[in-house]
């Protein structure tokens, strides 16, 4: 499996809290604990020539892993066509936190995903609602992290094919914080923790359920349909 892990990449460069977290970038950290089960894992940032998203690489990327916040409008136009193609064609996605709002997701989903949000150190809790899904392989009943940025409903996304996290803030909010979706021949698993000024991608149980979602959202075996004007598989007889 090739993986692509993308970032921004435009915190670390500014804020000094996020650089000591993440000396190696958010894409960086992601990248090295996928590489514990995969051995083709690279990155691509946004200041990168087409942002890193070459045909050429996107040919070859069997799960994109995308993190974006603060940049999201300066991703041009046409690479996120060209990724919304590759999902289509059958190309893993895996959306985190802030990159709700990337113009690929909102692509994808069809709506503004928008929702509430809350920077105050907030515990929050994940809870896991479909115990028989296999990005929940490893994980309790729960995952507590200490402290993150609150997400609240109501989070204007279409209604998932499968939810499989529902998280619980101190404020008293819950948001669908785990969520699948299928865009032609694509997967897509939407996870939300991850705000950039916490050491939210160092929690083990984190990084299992996104090390489970890149494998539940490679899809490289299935059968290409056939489209447009097609010929009768049977003879067919004219009276």
């Amino acid at each position: 499996m090739n993986v692509l892990v993308w970032n921004e990449n435009r915190h670390e460069q500014e804020n000094q809290v996020v650089r000591d977290l993440y000396p190696e970038g958010i894409h960086g950290a992601i990248a090295n604990f996928l590489s514990e089960d995969h051995e083709n894992v690279k990155t691509a940032t946004l200041d990168e020539e087409e942002h890193g998203l070459t045909d050429e690489v996107l040919a070859e990327t069997d799960v994109l892993v995308w993190w974006g916040h603060m940049a999201h409008d300066e991703v041009k136009e046409e690479v996120a066509e060209k990724v919304k193609q590759r999902v289509l064609e059958g190309m893993g996605l895996v959306v985190l936190h802030s990159a709700h709002f990337s113009k690929i997701f909102k692509k994808l989903m069809g709506t503004t995903c928008d929702l509430k949000w809350r920077e105050a150190d907030e515990k929050e809790r994940l809870w896991v609602v479909d115990p028989s899904h296999p990005i929940t392989e490893g994980i309790g009943e729960y995952i507590e992290i200490e402290k993150e940025e609150m997400y609240g409903e109501h989070f204007d996304i279409p209604t998932p094919e499968e939810l499989v996290f529902v998280s619980w803030f101190e404020g008293g909010e819950v948001f669908r914080s785990g969520a699948t979706f299928r865009r032609g021949k694509g997967k897509i698993f939407y996870f939300r923790p991850g705000h950039e000024t916490y050491p939210t991608y160092y929690n083990k149980e984190v990084q299992t359920v996104i090390r489970n979602g890149v494998k539940w959202v490679n899809n490289t075996q299935t059968p290409t349909p056939v489209y447009g004007n097609a010929k009768p598989l049977e003879t067919i007889t004219t009276k």
